[in-house]
């Protein structure tokens, strides 16, 4: 039964699980909570395919004499498991050491063509009409980047909305965020992804929710009308790989959530939360405790 009720329940979260939250409006309320509840089903599913073929194991350890169909299931379930697990070590090298060279050598190619500013130290600005703005994280070495046409576009304050959002980036290290969802996406082989759920849909909601938090922050400091209008100004700004910035994610629906009045909504990030939680623990404690209780048994 364990494995049965694990593998059902990895199958619900890579498929219509998140269908329903990517087509979901809420999320914008709360987009903290709503990032965490992503994470902890993409974590959740991993963590249900590496159960459900420990489990089959377990079973198949106590059956007498198995049949034909139980031969196939725990073959099955054992190959996907350990497919699962060679991907998520592989995809999380691999988008970190991608990322991290493709930021390096963009940081050294701004560095040669771009002046630095004298006193925000992590700035650099562009001899470049087109409006551009972004940043590239890293640990010790953060950068960023503005245009010359972005200085004549912006007016004081939308400039200042502009560089607090690319800070909150840099502070809160979003990238790394979109990092971990990354590599949790590419550990399911592509037919147990939804097309939809784990594929476009899901990585674009996951980058507008991490954009709304820094809009959140560039709000605190110079308030929404700023922020919208520079939102607006730099809607069709490039946005380099491996970068972050402002323009280009949902800008639309980004602006309208400006215009709204700035709300906590407690009750709906602590339910998202609690969510988030049980996807993670409940299946722990129903599921897993009582099958690595029958092991100890097996075992002793």
């Amino acid at each position: 039964m364990t494995p049965l009720v694990l593998s059902a329940l990895a199958l619900v979260l890579t498929g219509p699980a998140p269908v329903l939250l990517a087509r979901s409006k809420w999320p914008t309320k709360v987009p903290r909570a709503a990032i965490v509840l992503w994470q902890s089903m993409a974590l959740s599913a991993v963590l249900a395919v590496f159960g459900a073929g420990l489990a089959i194991g377990l079973e198949f350890l106590h059956a007498d004499n198995p049949s034909t169909l139980q031969v196939v299931l725990h073959s099955a379930l054992s190959t996907l498991t350990c497919v699962v697990a060679i991907r998520l070590a592989w995809s999380t090298a691999k988008v970190a050491i991608h990322t991290r060279a493709r930021r390096r050598r963009h940081r050294m190619l701004v560095d040669l063509v771009a002046a630095p500013d004298e006193v925000r130290k992590e700035l650099r600005i562009l001899a470049e009409q087109t409006p551009i703005a972004y940043c590239l994280p890293s640990l010790t070495d953060a950068r960023v980047v503005i245009s010359s046409g972005t200085l004549a576009t912006l007016d004081e304050a939308e400039l200042r909305a502009v560089l607090a959002h690319e800070r909150a980036h840099l502070r809160a290290r979003h990238d790394l965020v979109l990092e971990a969802f990354a590599a949790l996406r590419e550990a399911f082989p592509k037919f147990l992804r939804g097309r939809v759920a784990l594929e476009n849909t899901a990585l674009e909601q996951n980058q507008a929710l991490v954009e709304m938090l820094a809009d959140d922050a560039a709000r605190r400091q110079v308030g929404p009308t700023h922020v919208a209008r520079a939102l607006v100004r730099l809607s069709e700004s490039p946005v380099p790989s491996a970068a972050l910035a402002a323009s280009g994610t949902m800008t639309l629906e980004r602006v309208q959530r400006m215009n709204r009045p700035a709300g906590a909504h407690p009750l709906l990030a602590a339910a998202t939360y609690a969510t988030a939680a049980a996807l993670v623990i409940v299946p722990t404690l129903t599921v897993a405790i009582p099958w690595l209780a029958r092991l100890v048994e097996t075992l002793a």
